[in-house]
């Protein structure tokens, strides 16, 4: 069973930074692609980011947070980041990261992950 665990969600006012943590449980953690999702209230869960296993050279980004948004991996420390800057209130959302069902960095659907975490709240002040 594989465990992942959120953490650096806050309250921030827009224009201000955060980055978003979430550490994985199990020894396959480099294996597999990494996604991050957000769910506003009133609203379906979004697709925001994804990095293909291994040395995650695949990125893959929702289009609204390009720029802005930048997700990385330490295979290391079995933990994947969402960095985000320049933040606007319509980034507001319990944010989740999930573990993709193989190596490939390119799927957006959350159908294609397997595993994910209870979510961090972020919530950006205008």
């Amino acid at each position: 069973q594989v465990q992942l665990v959120e953490s650096g969600g806050g309250l921030v006012q827009a224009g201000g930074s955060l980055r978003l943590s979430c550490a994985a449980s199990g020894r396959t953690f480099n294996v597999y692609a990494m996604g991050w999702f957000r769910q506003a209230p009133g609203k379906e869960r979004e697709f925001v980011a994804a990095i293909s296993g291994g040395s995650g050279g695949y990125k893959n980004y929702l289009d609204s947070v390009k720029g802005r948004f930048t997700i990385s991996r330490d295979n290391a420390k079995n933990t994947v980041y969402l960095q985000m800057n320049s933040l606007k209130p319509e980034d507001t959302a319990v944010y989740y990261c999930a573990r993709g069902r193989d190596y490939s960095g390119s799927y957006s659907s959350s159908h294609m992950y397997d595993y994910w975490g209870q979510g961090t709240q972020v919530t950006v002040s205008s």
